[in-house]
């Protein structure tokens, strides 16, 4: 099977991941590839701190703006499209970065995924009526008893995982940890070092709320207004997305928009400890690195 080969420069949101990869790309005359599940739709730039047009255009980037916003991807679609990339660079002698904190992705291009069937749509609605009545503690539990091994790898708050694996066993009758002890092994194999940015937390927070300060200052409002517009479905990521949520509640009049801010504020730090954990977690192999030199943000 030949092998493929690629860098991954991944770490908690607001660590300057983008700014040292472009960088780094430019003085390797190399490429990037976006992780980011949200940078990956068209209309979403503000809020995901997308690359802007001037940096696009310094550097060649993938899985950038290649969705409609009506579309849903999965890691797996994600990781299969990775790998084309990746196969593509590697032959006009070019090693791309792949950078960004969705580390499901990640995961899915270097160790692959069952191959689960799809899931009927009666279902997703069922799990999210329950989740709407009783909230995601009470499907935490529900996966408890259908999945425990999942379950105790997911924090109780996790609305995106604990519907997935809820979902699974109920159209399949297999929980989502068996499927996953046994996904296929003839996946593309990618030669990929992974290097993890970490930040002292006090630091990191302080950079969050900046951000988000700037980001209201560039128009995210209006950008999370034109989402609403778009009427997609409630089972999108993109309605769940951290900072997203928080102002769509706004929108809907729930609240002021201080408080959205400060909600998104608190829920974007929330994402970023999370994201700590996980890669300090489920990529024990990584080099880990300070990114506290660095000075723009991510």
């Amino acid at each position: 099977m030949t092998q493929h080969h690629a860098i991954a420069l991944m770490g908690p949101t607001g660590t300057g991941k983008s700014a040292l990869a472009i960088a780094v790309a430019q003085h390797t005359n190399t490429s990037i590839i976006s992780c980011d599940s949200m940078q990956l739709y068209r209309g979403l730039d503000i809020g995901t701190a997308k690359a802007s047009l001037e940096e696009q255009a310094a550097v060649p980037h993938y899985l950038l703006d290649c969705a409609d916003i009506q579309d849903i991807w999965s890691a797996q679609r994600w990781a299969n499209e990775a790998v084309s990339i990746i196969q593509q660079e590697n032959k006009v002698g070019r090693t791309p970065i792949i950078v960004g904190g969705t580390g499901m992705y990640l995961r899915a291009l270097l160790e692959g995924f069952a191959d689960i069937p799809p899931i009927p749509e009666a279902i997703r609605t069922h799990f999210l009526s329950l989740q709407q009545q009783h909230d995601t503690p009470y499907l935490h539990q529900l996966l408890q008893a259908c999945d425990k091994d999942l379950a105790d790898r997911l924090h109780a708050t996790d609305s995106q995982r604990i519907m997935r694996g809820l979902c699974v066993f109920e159209s399949t009758q297999k929980p989502l940890s068996v499927w996953q002890a046994e996904q296929q092994q003839n996946h593309e194999a990618v030669n990929c070092p992974v290097f993890v940015l970490s930040m002292e937390r006090a630091m990191l927070c302080q950079r969050l709320e900046t951000r988000i300060d700037k980001m209201m200052q560039q128009g995210w409002l209006d950008e999370v207004a034109w989402l609403k517009a778009q009427h997609i479905s409630e089972l999108h990521p993109a309605l769940r997305a951290v900072g997203y949520r928080q102002l769509l509640d706004y929108l809907d009049n729930k609240g002021t928009l201080d408080d959205a801010i400060r909600d998104a504020k608190t829920a974007t730090r929330r994402y970023a400890k999370r994201q700590v954990t996980w890669f300090k977690n489920q990529t024990p192999n990584a080099h880990m690195g300070d990114a506290s030199r660095i000075n723009s943000n991510d």
